[in-house]
């Protein structure tokens, strides 16, 4: 049950970094919209870039091309460093305020200890495991390094079951919490009964 817990925590948790991408993706788009929409803007430099070349029309048609891809290469892994940072703040802010994340939270688990240094750590550790590493094969593969890509996407599903894994053994702490010295804890809540007596007590009674 403690484990079926975990997951759906990991799952609530996962679900917030995948609305951040979203968020981010849509953002990307309309930078990259942009660049080929600033009709003045693209004039002006193909018109610079023309005069510098000596009326080399082929020349100046390559460097706007590869003004706008940089451009747009750019904004990619911008988006990509953004998700990872925006990952990392959350983690780490959740753990350091409140102990917990949101989907620790909902499901009943804390953080300990939450100190600043050993929670910076922990998120640091969640964020190369879900997000950086992915994110860094994913703007290898845009740069046209394929085979690169396919080794870092390797790595990245290694490390992913690396942390992971450990959630599922006796002791349930995972590669982030070893590196961090953390504990995921199960909170319980325990009320109090008030026991009432059934009679009230009664007075003594007088010797005879």
């Amino acid at each position: 049950m403690q484990k079926t817990r975990r997951i759906l925590a990991w799952c609530i948790d996962f679900a917030l970094v995948v609305a951040a991408a979203s968020a981010l993706a849509v953002l990307t788009f309309h930078r990259i919209s942009g660049l080929f929409t600033d009709v003045p803007g693209l004039a002006t430099r193909g018109g610079l870039d023309l005069l510098t070349s000596r009326g080399d029309v082929v020349d100046t048609s390559e460097s706007v091309g590869l003004f706008l891809w940089n451009k747009a290469l750019g904004y990619v892994e911008q988006g990509f460093l953004l998700l990872a940072l925006a990952t990392f703040l959350y983690q780490w802010g959740s753990l350091a305020l409140a102990g917990r994340t949101l989907g620790k939270a909902l499901t009943g688990f804390k953080v300990t200890p939450s100190s600043v240094g050993r929670t910076a750590l922990r998120a640091a550790v969640t964020t190369i495991a879900d997000v950086a590493v992915y994110a860094l094969a994913c703007v290898l593969l845009v740069e046209g390094e394929f085979l690169l890509s396919v080794l870092v996407w390797a790595l990245a599903v290694v490390v992913f079951f690396l942390n992971t894994l450990p959630v599922l053994a006796r002791s349930r702490r995972s590669l982030a919490d070893r590196v961090a010295g953390t504990t995921v804890e199960s909170l319980r809540l325990r009320g109090t009964v008030a026991v009432t007596p059934p009679y009230p007590p009664q007075p003594p009674y007088p010797a005879a």
